[in-house]
């Protein structure tokens, strides 16, 4: 595992694969501007056996029958989440990489359901 990501405090890290992503996309949807707070926010998705828990293992907040969203129980810094709508895998924050030189979104999804008070000039595909 050669690449890493941690919370705001250091508490909650862990390590991945970077063989072992699936996908990176902005996701719109309202669940996770909530969460984030912010307009829209930025995963990576991981298959499971190509990660690991290297720090405090985070909270878990269930917000659905399928999802949960997994944080930091210090200082409360959105780390992942995870559904079962997408088994095998767990989808990290980008904005939690130790570096993200080398980070590229592939396209946004939810675009239904953006804010239509950001205006955004990429021509990644937006979906859904």
């Amino acid at each position: 595992m050669t690449e890493a990501g941690h919370c705001l405090c250091g508490a909650v890290r862990y390590r991945f694969d970077p063989d072992r992503v699936r996908w990176r996309a902005h996701c719109h949807c309202d669940s996770c501007r909530r969460n984030c707070s912010a307009p829209f926010t930025t995963f990576f998705g991981v298959h499971d056996d190509g990660w690991v828990w290297t720090g405090d293992e985070p909270q878990v907040y269930r917000h659905s029958e399928h999802a949960e969203r997994l944080f930091c129980g210090r200082c409360g810094t959105p780390m992942a989440y995870r559904s079962v709508k997408f088994p095998g895998e767990i989808h990290f924050y980008a904005a939690s990489l130790e570096d993200s030189s080398d980070f590229a979104p592939q396209s946004h999804v939810h675009w239904s359901e953006h804010v239509p008070w950001v205006e955004l000039a990429d021509t990644l595909p937006r979906k859904g």
